[in-house]
């Protein structure tokens, strides 16, 4: 190979950075002592600023496109080599490409606990933590400031000075505002847009970033979490919202008691049998009620209503637990077919699952009956008369 071969073969004609690893904030383009040849193609993709040093001094900066490097777009580094009327040589330059996409995933947290004064519960330690979105926003400064000498500089190079700065700027917001410990977690939005501002503010002018997000969250002790839970439990109690609560539940069973007796009409399981049974025993306690109440007198109140059966007992059913039931459901059940002795039943007088059979309020309908008594024995025919007789 020829000299003048060997020398255009170690000059730089295209000048371009292919990254696919999106955390990678600044790149230096490798020359290995090649110099860029004159007319040299510089591309730079969507996302990417190319910027120009000359022996540590700031030169040109492109942003996206494709150019052809002369005299006439490269004024700065052309003054600083002395190029007066043009080149027609090679020169030397270093090339850095800046990467201007912002990184989403650069974590963060508050190193240690900050303590803040409540009103209610004095001092409280808090720990914050979240996400960060930050980018390059000025390469030149981002360059003197942060990449120096550096061939490549990766987001986790830039990540543990933004995490300092974040918790300084975090404990500084907290304390300064004086929020309690119930308001702030109620306003973490508010509080994590003032943070992207603040930290912001600090990082712009001094390392040429820009902080596009800011994600909060904020770590209460467990103790001071269950006091807010009960403060908050006693709270809607004196507003009467666990009344409510408990009537919802009450209309919850009713509901549930409609259910079981239009599954006993429509035909079903144990449990819809069950249902029936409630419907029989209520049918057969209100018939009861009325057949053995005295008439309505005037000027005498009527007498209150007999109680509603108890449900107390637990029937299995394929292998998951329904009811409970009364008494009256289990025994109409049985009368149904649905619920035999070997039906296993648990209530809480009970220490584990029984035979329905072998528990003493609910044996009666699998008691055999008696055997019948002896039937007298027939009687002899009578004689019959002779033919003489």
């Amino acid at each position: 190979m020829g000299v003048i071969a060997k020398l255009k073969g170690e000059l730089v004609d295209i000048i371009e950075w292919l990254d696919d690893s999106r955390t990678t904030l600044a790149w230096r383009f490798p020359r290995y002592q090649n110099e860029i040849k004159n007319g040299a193609q510089l591309i730079v993709r969507e996302g990417q600023r190319a910027v120009f040093v000359y022996r540590g001094q700031l030169a040109d900066e492109f942003g996206p496109g494709h150019y052809e490097l002369t005299t006439e777009n490269l004024p700065i580094l052309s003054t600083l080599q002395g190029w007066k009327h043009g080149f027609d040589s090679p020169f030397r330059s270093e090339v850095y490409f800046i990467n201007t996409r912002p990184v989403t995933e650069m974590r963060w947290g508050t190193p240690n606990p900050i303590t803040i004064r409540d009103p209610e519960f004095k001092l409280v330690p808090v720990r914050a933590n979240g996400l960060c979105v930050v980018r390059v926003a000025d390469p030149a400064i981002f360059l003197r400031q942060v990449i120096g000498t550096d061939s490549n500089v990766d987001v986790d190079e830039v990540g543990e000075l933004l995490r300092r700065v974040i918790a300084q700027a975090f404990a500084d917001l907290i304390i300064k505002s004086g929020v309690g410990v119930l308001d702030l977690q109620g306003r973490v939005g508010e509080i994590a847009a003032q943070l992207r501002q603040l930290v912001a503010e600090r990082v712009d002018d001094e390392y040429g970033l820009a902080i596009d997000d800011v994600i909060l969250n904020v770590s209460l002790p467990e103790e001071i979490t269950a006091a807010i839970t009960r403060g908050v439990a006693r709270g809607l109690e004196e507003q009467g919202f666990l009344d409510q609560v408990d009537d919802m539940q009450k209309f919850q069973q009713g509901r549930f008691g409609d259910a079981l007796v239009t599954g006993a009409q429509n035909g079903g399981g144990v449990s819809d049998f069950l249902g029936a049974g409630m419907g029989l025993a209520l049918g057969q306690q209100v018939g009861d009620a009325i057949a053995g109440a005295p008439a309505a007198q005037p000027g005498v109140a009527p007498s209150a209503p007999p109680p509603l059966p108890t449900a107390s007992f637990h029937v299995e059913q394929n292998g998951q637990a329904v009811g409970p039931y009364t008494v009256a459901q289990i025994q109409a059940s049985v009368a149904a077919g649905a619920v035999t002795a070997a039906t296993l039943v648990w209530s809480p007088e009970l220490t584990q699952w029984t035979a329905a059979g072998r528990v003493p309020a609910l044996a009666p309908p699998f008691a055999a009956p008696p055997p019948l008594p002896p039937r007298p024995a027939t009687p002899p025919p009578p004689p019959t008369a002779g033919p003489n007789g």
